[in-house]
């Protein structure tokens, strides 16, 4: 490999802990040095932590090829945490990676994640984690990129790991360091970071970091799986998650996932354990995290058997909770009781007077599972959209006076419609939406709305969102069409999945009349930073591309227009087209971003040129870039009924940032 002569301090350091990591460790330091960002802004760290395998003569074979990689040898710690502190003390980048020696990076992994750490001003980035082997990887924070978040309004924290980009000034700031723990002691560090980050990003659409268990099959999280290996950093996970949050909701959002992963996880493990030990030293502080950290709010939401835990567990009833945990599996099938608009899980120890324990640990009506399933949606009809599938409530049998509608709810207004449902064998049905006549007998109005399931079974009603469980290969954007509205107007209707969910909406918009094209796409540029994309196809279909005069348009507010050139696939039969929009060259204010004809046969006798709306798109971030040093942003509106694209282009206030910024803390 080539030697790239370093020019200044690295922008990433990869801090690689290895511990009997043959033969895995080659091929991760090899994923480390063969980054596209290149070996010369590159330092990696392998720490060996008194291996007794060929692990240290093979580092030192890498380093006298590469000399980007330096080798620290150690005694060992019996963890993960302290090989990766020695790393810390030595690292000199900008930014730090943790990378396990068994498992591997994409080839451009570290490149898109400093891109996107540098664009948003990010102090973590979550790169998308993948496994070849079927070990279990997070998956609801990967579903799109995420330029700039917290662990409050994304599924960040539910990823504890350390396999991400830190930067390292915040680890040096708040003078973070793993604990010396056998296992888990990357929960207390990676927590600390979350919550004390400016903002956190992900890496979604690349596949960043492979995550697989070893040959050998001794992975940490296999060989020490016990609570005497795992109590230590428990209790440091529980401290850190309280020493950064203050008691209210946000606290209670954090210590939902630890009172239902680890203290619940540890409950359930109890009677794995020496009785002795189980009795006398783990019960005791897993009660007092009960008792400290699970708020009666937070209580209320967790699951009807991890309350029955945690009630347990609170009034000091020992031998109770372990034949709770030990009759789980058994007792999770007894069925559900329905009484007075309640539904209760019928445990042996629900109103036993023996049992003592309050129904409220049983109820589970606001927590009965739906099963929905979308089958199609089509025409049916001149402006009738008729919509199939499937939907029940898992475990009570509707009665013969139950319902189920149909709810559409316009977003960001009060407006909720409710259409009977056809049901049939098996809870399928079928719900017609009449565009034209859905509001009590006029058309729908304008705006972006919400399809809901509204089931019901013996009484109990629960409404859940529709959409996101579907047919594979169910293509939504077949049901787009302009119909007939009523009064002599016409509305154009495209259903649409959202992101990152995938839950089914209508986006209703008056149709343009003479509309001179049609648009099929707007997205931001893959590799041109705040460049926008738009394509269509000239209507009719096949209407000639020459002499067309067709521009893509940015008006100001003010009534300012740049026009850009739209360019033509030769030889398409439907005259399609694409044409870019640079943000960056927007000046600050509202644009408006339409197609206009304005060249010959583009103006109208009785108006202006015609002109066709590009359409908000529900899947399209922000943007952000620097205009002489400072940060400036375009962020779509959306949700507000638009049915053309409007952005809004401004100076990031560097204020209300750090305001902002200071009241996550």
């Amino acid at each position: 490999m080539p030697r790239t002569p370093r020019t200044g301090p690295p922008r990433v350091s990869v801090i690689i802990p290895a511990y009997n990591a043959m033969p895995e460790l080659t091929r991760a330091i090899d994923s480390a040095r063969n980054q596209t960002l290149g070996i010369g802004r590159i330092e990696i760290i392998a720490v060996d932590d008194g291996s007794t395998d060929g692990t240290a003569a093979e580092l030192d074979r890498l380093a006298a090829e590469c000399p980007a990689l330096r080798v620290v040898h150690q005694p060992n710690s019996g963890g993960a945490g302290g090989p990766r502190n020695t790393g810390l003390d030595l690292a000199r980048g900008d930014f730090v990676f943790f990378l396990d020696a068994d498992d591997r990076l994409g080839p451009d992994a570290l490149r898109r994640m400093v891109a996107m750490a540098d664009q948003n001003g990010t102090d973590v980035v979550l790169g998308k984690m993948v496994s070849t082997s079927g070990r279990g990887v997070p998956r609801a924070v990967f579903r799109h990129n995420q330029l700039r978040t917290d662990v409050y309004s994304s599924a960040a924290y539910s990823t504890l790991g350390p396999w991400k980009l830190f930067r390292r000034s915040l680890i040096e700031r708040h003078q973070l360091r793993f604990p010396l723990c056998r296992n888990g002691e990357d929960k207390p560090f990676t927590a600390a970071a979350y919550l004390n980050a400016s903002g956190i990003s992900v890496v979604a659409d690349y596949d960043c970091y492979y995550i697989d268990y070893r040959e050998n099959g001794q992975n940490l999280t296999r060989t020490a799986a016990g609570l005497t290996d795992r109590i230590d950093a428990l209790r440091a996970l529980f401290e850190t998650a309280a020493r950064y949050t203050r008691p209210g909701p946000r606290r209670d959002k954090i210590m939902r996932r630890h009172i239902q992963w680890e203290l619940c996880g540890a409950l359930r493990a109890l009677p794995r354990e020496d009785p002795i030990e189980a009795r006398t030293r783990f019960f005791p502080e897993l009660r007092r995290w009960a008792q400290d950290h699970c708020s009666d709010a937070l209580f209320r939401t967790l699951t009807a058997p991890e309350r029955l835990m945690v009630h347990l567990v609170r009034a000091d009833r020992f031998e109770d909770l372990m034949a709770v945990v030990r009759d789980a599996k058994r007792d999770a099938d007894r069925g559900h009781l329905v009484d007075k608009g309640r539904v209760y899980w019928l445990h042996p120890a629900f109103r036993d007077p023996a049992a003592d324990v309050p129904d409220a640990c049983f109820d589970v009506t606001d927590r009965l599972p739906v099963s929905h399933h979308l089958a199609g949606a089509g025409w049916h009809g001149r402006s009738t959209l008729r919509v199939r599938g499937t939907a029940f409530i898992e475990g009570l049998a509707p009665g013969p006076e139950d319902r189920t509608e149909l709810v559409l709810r316009r977003r960001e207004a009060t407006d909720e419609l409710r259409t009977a449902v056809l049901l049939g064998e098996g809870g399928e049905f079928t719900a017609d939406v009449d565009i034209a006549t859905g509001d009590g007998g006029a058309p729908l109005r304008p705006g972006v709305w919400d399809l809901y399931l509204d089931v019901r079974a013996q009484g109990i009603s629960r409404t859940v969102r529709f959409g996101s469980h579907h047919d594979d290969g169910l293509d939504i954007n077949t049901a787009r069409r302009v119909v007939a509205a009523g009064r002599g107007l016409r509305a154009r209707v495209s259903p649409y999945f959202t992101t990152p969910y995938g839950n089914l909406s209508l986006d209703i918009g008056p149709a343009p009349r003479g509309a001179p094209c049609e648009v099929t796409e707007a997205v931001w540029h893959p590799s041109e930073k705040g460049t926008l994309v738009v394509a269509g196809r000239l209507l009719p279909p096949g209407s000639p591309a020459r002499d067309r005069g067709l521009r893509l348009r940015a008006e100001h507010a003010d009534g300012r227009v740049l026009d850009h050139p739209v360019r033509f696939a030769a030889g398409h039969p439907a005259g399609a087209f694409t044409a870019r929009l640079s943000v960056r060259d927007l000046s600050r204010g509202r644009w408006t971003v339409t197609l206009a004809m304005t060249g010959p046969g583009g103006a109208r006798s009785d108006g202006p040129p015609r002109a066709a709306p590009v359409p908000p798109p529900p899947r399209l971030p922000g943007a952000r870039w620097l205009r002489r040093g400072r940060p400036y942003y375009a962020k779509p509106l959306t949700g507000h009924g638009q049915t053309t694209l409007e952005l809004r282009v401004a100076p990031v206030r560097l204020v209300a940032a750090l305001r902002n910024r200071l009241r996550r803390r």
